[in-house]
């Protein structure tokens, strides 16, 4: 399988082309903050100084996860399928926010343990029925990892924008992510492991003796792609996929919380210069998701306490990237506002 390649953006002559132009707009210098390093970076992305966001789409992958067998969630398993139910009518946090903002939303089943009937809105891109139980083998096959990660590259080139967010669902999908973290970052799996859809500290602390023990059964694992194949989900192996092809387009990738970026370290491994692409939506409440921010060196937009997954965090930060990529286009310069400069 040939993987997308991430291109880096560095171009020093369009960085300073474009901080002349932050600079220069009606404000004192760096006074829009994070705004303006957002500005420089879709501007290296984009390749120019007319930034423009264009038809953003939010695409949430839905799969279930043979590990919940073991006891490590909160909510059975037949939630996953019933709230792409809710998706689909349109009743969940993400489609409040998708709809509020704009922005195209589409729900993909990439491996859910349902047999959902053929209507609008549902992209079916099913691996299978849920992946194996990685407590006692491994979550998928190298076939099945592929075949995950093909179909989101072939869903981005379905995409007709320059920005794509990504959300998630799927009970049991926070200790893939864990255990994910743990043998990509060599953080400790207590550091890794959280609450998830609500577990109580007793919970929370079966979930790490899981993850452990599974950790031990597969120690010999040690490449990126084995790793996912072997303690990921198929809606993880997805979205690794589409955010290699999205980078390769010289999309802008909005990055939910802890699930996705988990995805994220993934691809990572495989392309570094991802990274590059990569608007980091908000800070997750499921622990473990702020030294994984801070594995790849990332500075998200908002902290809101958020845990909830859906690309919600994608929805509610794309205002933002609409703000940068405006007043980078529309604000007066000093000369156009005839307004004097410090020192004038």
């Amino acid at each position: 399988m040939r993987l997308p390649l991430a291109a880096p953006i560095h171009d020093l002559a369009l960085a300073e082309q474009l901080s002349r132009a932050i600079n220069n707009k009606t404000k004192p210098i760096g006074s829009l903050g994070a705004l303006e390093s957002l500005a420089l970076q879709l501007g290296l992305i984009q390749k120019t100084v007319d930034v423009r966001i264009s038809c953003p789409a939010i695409l949430v992958f839905a799969a279930d996860h043979g590990v919940v067998a073991e006891g490590v969630s909160a909510y059975p398993q037949s939630v996953t399928w019933q709230m792409v139910e809710n998706f689909l009518a349109g009743g969940a946090a993400i489609n409040v926010f998708a709809r509020q903002n704009g922005c195209a939303l589409h729900i993909v089943d990439a491996g859910v343990n349902h047999e959902f009937s053929a209507r609008d809105g549902l992209v079916d891109r099913k691996v299978a029925f849920g992946t194996e139980n990685f407590a006692k083998a491994p979550a998928m096959t190298a076939v099945q990892c592929e075949a995950a990660i093909s179909h989101g590259i072939a869903l981005v080139d379905g995409l007709d924008g320059n920005v794509i967010g990504f959300g998630e669902m799927g009970i049991g999908n926070t200790t893939a992510a864990a255990a994910l973290m743990h043998k990509l970052t060599g953080i400790p799996v207590a550091d890794c492991v959280g609450a998830g859809t609500g577990l109580a500290a007793e919970g929370i602390a079966h979930k790490r003796s899981v993850i452990e023990a599974a950790v031990a059964r597969h120690d010999g694992v040690r490449e990126p792609l084995d790793i996912l194949a072997t303690f990921g989900g198929f809606e993880i192996a997805m979205m690794a996929g589409a955010m290699l092809r999205a980078a390769e387009r010289r999309m802008v990738i909005l990055v939910d919380g802890f699930i996705v970026t988990s995805a994220l370290l993934v691809a990572a491994r495989l392309q570094p210069s991802i990274l590059d692409y990569c608007v980091f939506s908000h800070c997750s409440n499921e622990r473990g998701h702020q030294r994984m921010l801070a594995q790849l060196d990332a500075r998200p937009l908002l902290n809101l306490d958020l845990r909830l997954g859906e690309g919600t965090g994608c929805a509610l930060a794309l205002p933002l990237l609409a703000s940068a990529a405006n007043f980078l286009r529309e604000m007066a310069t000093f000369d156009s506002a005839q307004v004097s400069q410090q020192g004038e």
